[in-house]
């Protein structure tokens, strides 16, 4: 990221972190709106915030300073919803409607995707969107939204149609406030608090044809699937600022022993390869260096090997430290996120390894 976009981003999450006065579980947004972070990553508020590297910035910031991937995470994942979907697909009129208020903090938007077991497979996902002349009715369940309690907009992926055998998909901008929408509550995830989540019902709820988000004949693989591969990419920041938040509660724990300083050297080093990695995944979203897969596989897996030597340096301290037990058992809770997407990019870039030997 530029230097003045990361700057920008610094002196924004700063004056949040001032606002907030360490207390951010009473209102995890209100100082966030206030220190204008919401602008970060939209277009309208120049070009030192209009861009994935902002949003990433910004995530690793909240994590480095809090040690909550839960409230990150949430954060980051309104700027990306809005940033793909509503400024990459929407049309003049959708973007004057919502991007400003998006941006001053005055609406929260959450993706529908998944749905009750099924998850987000596009052979098994059920809500449906029937063309009724003036709109579209839409029926069915989501499950696993992001932010959900707090939206007032979601952007809802129903099947439109299906041809020869395949289902086709669009998205649809549903205010919470339409007939027949309704959120249920799910069971709270304590390790990733503030975040929430929740499943929606959508009993007939009519939507006008200008609800309708980008016009191509399916939005799943215009959409669906590279909402996955960005959400991963920009996450890596997440786990970055997590990182460097333990590797800080470790030092502070640990005796200071010529073996344990050790430890906490090659930690620290191995920290810095995350750090530096998750930036170029994340500046190649920008169009700025090359889409290389493997940064993405290899940061997982090697924060995973440094949460786990952290935990090992750490000892009983890791539980007996309540900040510190959360924190780990929302990297824990996280890891499990769409693990078979992860599982399956894996196994393509595993077969990529000397297939043109092969051939």
């Amino acid at each position: 990221m530029p230097q003045d976009s990361s700057l920008e981003v610094a002196r924004r999450v700063d004056g949040w972190w001032e606002s907030a006065k360490g207390n951010v579980s009473a209102d995890p947004f209100g100082p966030m709106a206030r220190a204008g972070l919401f602008q970060v990553g939209l277009p309208g508020a120049g070009a030192a915030l209009d861009s994935y590297r902002a949003i990433a910035a910004a995530e690793q910031a909240i994590a480095g300073k809090t040690g909550l991937l839960g409230l990150a995470s949430a954060f980051a994942a309104r700027q990306m919803t809005a940033r793909f979907f509503i400024a990459g697909f929407a049309d003049g009129d959708q973007r004057g409607t919502w991007l400003p208020r998006i941006a001053a903090g005055e609406v929260c938007t959450a993706i529908a995707i998944s749905e009750p077991g099924a998850g987000a497979h596009p052979k098994h996902l059920q809500t449906t969107a029937e063309s009724d002349g003036p709109g579209f009715v839409i029926r069915g369940r989501k499950a696993w939204v992001t932010n959900g309690p707090v939206a007032d907009l979601f952007l809802v992926l129903a099947v439109i149609g299906v041809e020869a055998g395949r289902k086709r998909y669009g998205l649809f901008l549903v205010p919470k406030d339409t007939a027949g929408f309704k959120i249920v509550p799910m069971k709270a995830l304590g390790a990733l608090a503030p975040a929430t989540h929740c499943e929606l019902e959508l009993d007939g709820c009519k939507v006008p044809a200008s609800a309708r988000l980008g016009d191509m004949p399916d939005a799943y693989p215009a959409m669906a699937l590279p909402f996955r591969d960005i959400e991963d990419t920009v996450g890596t920041a997440n786990v970055s600022g997590l990182l460097s938040w333990l590797l800080e509660k470790a030092a502070g724990h640990v005796e200071r022993t010529e073996d344990n300083v050790l430890r906490l050297g090659r930690i620290a080093g191995l920290v810095s390869l995350v750090q530096a990695a998750s930036r170029l995944a994340v500046a190649a979203l920008d169009g700025d260096g090359d889409d290389v897969p493997a940064r993405v596989i290899g940061v997982r897996l090697l924060a995973r090997d440094i949460v786990g030597e952290i935990r090992e340096l750490l000892g009983q301290a890791a539980q007996a430290d309540d900040p510190t037990a959360r924190a780990l058992a929302a990297f824990d809770m996280l890891a499990q996120v769409a693990r078979e997407p992860r599982k399956a990019r894996q196994i393509r870039l595993g077969n990529s390894i000397g297939s043109e030997k092969q051939e």
